[in-house]
């Protein structure tokens, strides 16, 4: 075989026009990768195609001097039985298979019978027609397997075409199945003495969210999220006296509707420039969405911290769930500027809300990321509160994380101001060790009501521990500890007429194993720790056990 190979080599040159149409790796692909849907198909024939060329001259790579020269010269003037790549290369160097080698063959074969069958025969010698049929002969087992790959391909292509969800939306899908308890003594009480006991029962609750990403220029994406969920969360501030006491014990994942389906988001992101990139939000924005958190192997409320404050910084819950626009500039670069404006009722035209005279948020932030291995933060946030409920204004500085105190200092009808100020870094020391953290000082302002006039200071931090691949592949050990945010100093007043804050310290202590099953599946075994609930060492520690499985679709 390998000697008679070689003598038809030497025989005619037509041997090295079929082994150059063989590097047509559009047909590679289709035999040696599979093809997965129709945009990777018409990818790669983009990328790979090759084109008729009328002179050895055409190609960059090929030089007088070369010892294949004369041959492809030879093909061209006689057969023209010659192709190459778009970007005017030969690359004569690359390696083929034997598939490659007998489309390529075919390809040539089809050039001969055309020139036959034009009368222009006398261009093709009775040696080069014997040479072509022995390697016809030889190759027509890989020829016909091609056939039947080439036409199943075909096939298989036409009905994605013919099937497929859309040519410019994809579907991305989570959901998640939670079975949590809370241990401890009593329920937390915000001052004094606790004087209810903790009655929690086991629970088992889901989260479903579908997110539709369109593309319509491949640089921008238009999202819309289902979402239906019915966790309900360790809330402290429940009118039944139930729960355990404290927002600290809250899930990241939490959220009660019932598992009633709705549209909760709703935004477009696209590059206005290189340099810059803008999303709007229509509703459900979030800041932590649109920028960098510092935080990411924890900041997934699916699949990062099982807590809510273990997630990120408190600063990017302002102007949660609002409407407005995010700016980035300079996206990729080793320094980057983001800017933001949330309005949280901005689609109602009432009194006190509306786009600019409701809850808002102006953010801004300032990200220094030279390498992977290091990255920090900068960040500010201005917010005016209303949060009208019932003609009753109920401030949320920080949208249900930290002491209720914290979230409220002022108490109900209280229009407020807050300056929030922020840093946050991440140090990734190996590709399997990193270690994020974050420390913010809240400046609070009540502008109405019976502490109309007074401010409050408030102070949160955290640190995160991160182990990559313990115990297995894309497996996380990972351990968060820090303060809430609490109430330090001010100038709120209690109906005595002292001076109040948080008197004591509350510590979050979490610990997780985020376990792949598979690129589907993940299992989240954890337990989170409160000490001093709600910065009141009277309470007694809780203990929050969960077990988060989320399946990615």
């Amino acid at each position: 075989m390998k000697k008679r190979f070689w003598n038809l080599i030497k025989v005619s040159p037509v041997f090295l026009a079929a082994t150059f149409f063989a590097t047509n790796s559009a047909l590679a692909a289709e035999v040696n990768e599979p093809v997965t849907n129709v945009t990777q198909l018409s990818e790669a024939q983009d990328s790979n195609s090759i084109d008729q060329v009328t002179s050895v001259s055409q190609f960059s790579d090929v030089q007088p001097t070369d010892w294949a020269f004369q041959a492809l010269q030879s093909l061209v003037e006689r057969y023209g039985c010659i192709a190459g790549y778009p970007n005017s290369t030969y690359r004569g160097n690359r390696a083929l298979t034997r598939y490659e080698f007998a489309a390529g063959l075919n390809a040539c074969l089809d050039r001969v019978n055309e020139l036959i069958a034009t009368a222009t025969a006398d261009l093709v010698s009775k040696q080069d027609l014997a040479t072509l049929q022995r390697l016809q002969e030889e190759y027509s087992a890989e020829l016909a397997t091609l056939r039947g790959r080439v036409d199943g391909l075909e096939a298989r292509t036409s009905e994605l075409e013919a099937n497929q969800f859309s040519t410019t939306t994809k579907l991305v899908g989570e959901a998640i199945f939670a079975v949590s308890d809370v241990f401890g003594d009593n329920r937390a009480a915000r001052g004094g003495n606790p004087t209810q006991d903790l009655n929690n029962n086991t629970t088992f609750s889901d989260r479903v969210r579908l997110n539709l990403y369109s593309s319509f220029t491949g640089k921008d994406q238009l999202q819309i999220r289902l979402n239906a969920n019915n966790t309900i969360s360790n809330r402290g501030n429940d009118a039944l006296g139930t729960g355990t006491g404290t927002n600290m014990s809250r899930l990241g994942f939490d959220g009660d509707n019932g598992n009633s389906v709705v549209i909760d988001k709703i935004n477009y992101a696209f590059n206005f420039s290189d340099a810059v990139r803008v999303k709007v939000d229509a509703t459900g924005g979030e800041l932590y969405e649109n920028v960098n958190t510092f935080n990411s192997d924890f900041a997934s409320s699916g699949k990062g911290a099982l807590s809510r404050y273990g997630r990120f910084s408190p600063i990017y819950r302002q102007g949660q769930g609002g409407s407005g626009v995010t700016v980035t500039f300079n996206p990729k670069g080793a320094i980057s500027l983001s800017g933001a404006y949330l309005a949280r009722t901005a689609n109602d035209p009432s009194l006190n809300n509306g786009l600019l005279d409701g809850d808002n948020a102006i953010f801004g932030q300032l990200s220094f990321q030279p390498t992977k291995a290091f990255n920090i933060g900068l960040t500010y946030a201005r917010t005016y509160q209303t949060n009208l409920v019932n003609n009753t204004v109920n401030n949320n500085l920080f949208q249900g994380t930290g002491s209720i105190f914290a979230n409220n200092p002022f108490g109900n009808n209280t229009r407020t101001i807050s300056n929030n100020y922020g840093v946050e870094a991440t140090f990734q020391f190996s590709p399997k060790l990193a270690i994020s953290g974050w420390g913010g000082y809240t400046t609070a302002d009540a502008i109405t009501g019976a502490n109309a006039g007074a401010d409050a200071d408030i102070w949160y931090w955290a640190g995160a521990l991160a182990l990559k691949d313990f115990g297995g592949e894309g497996n996380v050990l990972g351990i968060i500890f820090g303060q809430p945010p609490k109430v330090t100093g001010g100038s709120i007043k209690n109906v005595a007429g002292n001076t109040t804050f948080d008197d004591n310290t509350s510590y979050h202590l979490e610990g997780l194993y985020k376990y792949k099953v598979s690129d589907n599946i993940q299992v989240t075994p954890g337990l989170l720790v409160i000490f001093n609930p709600e910065h009141n060492d009277a309470n007694g520690t809780e203990y929050v056990g969960t077990l988060r499985t989320t399946f990615s679709f």
